[in-house]
C-alpha cells in the first residue's frame, strides 16, 4: 500500500492463494474522496486483474490498483491497472489500463488521482443541497413485487427526510432468494459503493431490517455507515420524544434494537450507533457494554411500569366521569391531529410529515343536546412497524383499549391507502 507522498503505509505477505488486506480505517474516505491508498500487489499465474481487485478497489475507495504479474523466472513481466470512474460509463464504474510492460510503466500517478478526485468532488459539490443534512442511498433488497418494492421505498424516503437526512439515489434489487449474507451480491454491494461515493453519500439506509451478522458483514466490507428502517424509525421517535413517558419509550426500544448488536466489532457499532439512528435520549449510552445494557433495560422497564399506574389512574377517574372516548386512529401523516383540531379547536402539533404526533392528547368536545365526549390523539402506525416499538409503547397503545369507538382516519389521496389500512387494522 502505498500513500499520497509515495511513502509505503503497508507491506503484506500473502500466501500462494489469497493477500489479506489490513484494516485502513485511519485513513480518509467519504464526501467524494479517495482513500489516499492505492495498492500494488504480485499475481503469479500471469493473469490479470481478478473480480476480487476489482471489488477491493470499489469496496475500499482505493485510489488505484495494480497487478504486476511474474514470468516463468520470476521477474516482473507486466502491469494491470485499475482506477474508479466519477460516473459509470456503459454500465462500468472503473477503467482498466495497460497491460503495460514492466519497466516501461510512465504514468504520473498523483495527476491521475488529483485529476479523478477532482472530479469526484465537482460532481458531489453539484449535487449538494443548501441545508447541512447527511447524504444517504436508500436501499431494497426485496422479493416483493414492483409495486410493492417502490411504494416502501416512497415511504423510507419520506421516513428519511423526516429524520433531515438528504436522499441523494435509492436503488431496488429484486432477489428470489435474499442472500443471508449481505442480502445482495457482493458484485451489487461493491456498485453500491461507488454509487456512494460518485453522489457523495456516506450513509446506507436499508428498507429491509438487517440481523447483527448482516450488519457485521456489510460494515466488514464497506467503510459507509449502515442503519435500516427500524433504526431509523427510532431514530426519528428519539428527536420527536417530549414528555418523560414518551423517552423512556424511545430509549427502551432503542436498547432493545441494540442489546444483540453489541456483540459486533468496535468499528461496526461505531458505524452503527455513530449519528443517524443513535441519536436521541440514550444517545451517550447506546456503546455500554451488554450487562450494564441489560440493567439500563431493567430500570426503565421499571419506569413504564410506573408510567403504565399512573395511566392506568387516570383513564380510571376518565371512566369514573362516564365520558364517552373517541380515539382518533391511523396511518402516519395520514391527518389525525389535524383533525383534532378542527374537531375541538384546538392546537395541537400537526405538520405534514411522519410521525409529528408521539404523545397522545386528548381533549373535551361538546356535543349537541349538552352531551360531551373526550378525543384522542394517538401515535400513527406505519408498514413494518419495529416490534422494539411496539413493546415500548404498549403503555400508550393501552389507551385504545378504553376507547368507546376508533375513528379511523384514511389519506384516499395516497396510492397506497389500501396497504395503510391494512397495516392499521
Amino acid at each position: 500500500m502505498i500513500d499520497r507522498q509515495g511513502w509505503i503505509a503497508y507491506v503484506m505477505v500473502g500466501s500462494h492463494q489469497q493477500i489479506v488486506i489490513p484494516n485502513l480505517e485511519k485513513y480518509r474516505s467519504g464526501g467524494g474522496r479517495l482513500k489516499g491508498l492505492r495498492c500494488v500487489h504480485t499475481h503469479l499465474q500471469n493473469e490479470p486483474l481478478t473480480r476480487d481487485d476489482l471489488m477491493d478497489l470499489a469496496l475500499l475507495n482505493l485510489d488505484l490498483m495494480a497487478a504486476i504479474t511474474v514470468d516463468a523466472h520470476g521477474l516482473p513481466h507486466r502491469v494491470h491497472v485499475a482506477h474508479l470512474l466519477p460516473e459509470g460509463v456503459n454500465g462500468k464504474n472503473w477503467q482498466i489500463l495497460g497491460p503495460f510492460v514492466s519497466g516501461e510503466l510512465d504514468m504520473d500517478c498523483q495527476g491521475l488521482i488529483r485529476s479523478l478526485e477532482s472530479e469526484f468532488s465537482r460532481k458531489v459539490q453539484a449535487q449538494k443541497v443548501k441545508r447541512k443534512w447527511q447524504r444517504a442511498v436508500l436501499v431494497s433488497v426485496t422479493t416483493a413485487s414492483k409495486r410493492d418494492a417502490q411504494d416502501s421505498m416512497s415511504e423510507l424516503r419520506e421516513l428519511a427526510e423526516s429524520s433531515s437526512i438528504a436522499v441523494v439515489d435509492s436503488v431496488i434489487q429484486h432477489r428470489r432468494r435474499i442472500d443471508p449474507r449481505f442480502l445482495m451480491g457482493e458484485g451489487k454491494l461493491s456498485e453500491l459503493v461507488i454509487l456512494a461515493l460518485q453522489k457523495g453519500a456516506d450513509l446506507l439506509i436499508f428498507d429491509q431490517e438487517l440481523n447483527p451478522s448482516q450488519v457485521r458483514s456489510i460494515t466488514d466490507v464497506t467503510e459507509l455507515k449502515v442503519i435500516d428502517r427500524t433504526q431509523l424509525i427510532l431514530d426519528i421517535f428519539a428527536q420527536r420524544a417530549r414528555s418523560r413517558e414518551g423517552k423512556i419509550q424511545v430509549e427502551l426500544a432503542q436498547f432493545k434494537y441494540l442489546l444483540p448488536r453489541l456483540a459486533g466489532k468496535g468499528t461496526a457499532m461505531s458505524r452503527l450507533t455513530g449519528g443517524i439512528g443513535g441519536r436521541g435520549p440514550g444517545e451517550t449510552k447506546l456503546e455500554i457494554d451488554r450487562r450494564r445494557v441489560r440493567d439500563r433495560i431493567a430500570l426503565l422497564e421499571k419506569s413504564l411500569v410506573s408510567v403504565q399506574k399512573q395511566r392506568a389512574q387516570r383513564r380510571a377517574q376518565r371512566n369514573k366521569k362516564g365520558l364517552p372516548i373517541i380515539s382518533i386512529i391511523g396511518y402516519t401523516n395520514a391527518g389525525k391531529s389535524t383533525l383534532l383540531n378542527t374537531l375541538t379547536h384546538s392546537s395541537v402539533l400537526a405538520e405534514s410529515r411522519l410521525f409529528a404526533t408521539l404523545d397522545p392528547t386528548s381533549r373535551k368536545k361538546r356535543l349537541p343536546k349538552e352531551a360531551e365526549v373526550i378525543i384522542t390523539d394517538t401515535v400513527g402506525f406505519i408498514r413494518q412497524l419495529p416490534q422494539e416499538l411496539i413493546t415500548a409503547f404498549r403503555a400508550t397503545f393501552e389507551e385504545l383499549e378504553d376507547a368507546d369507538l376508533l375513528l379511523h382516519v384514511i389519506d384516499i389521496s395516497n396510492p397506497g391507502f389500501v396497504h395503510q389500512i391494512q397495516s392499521v387494522e
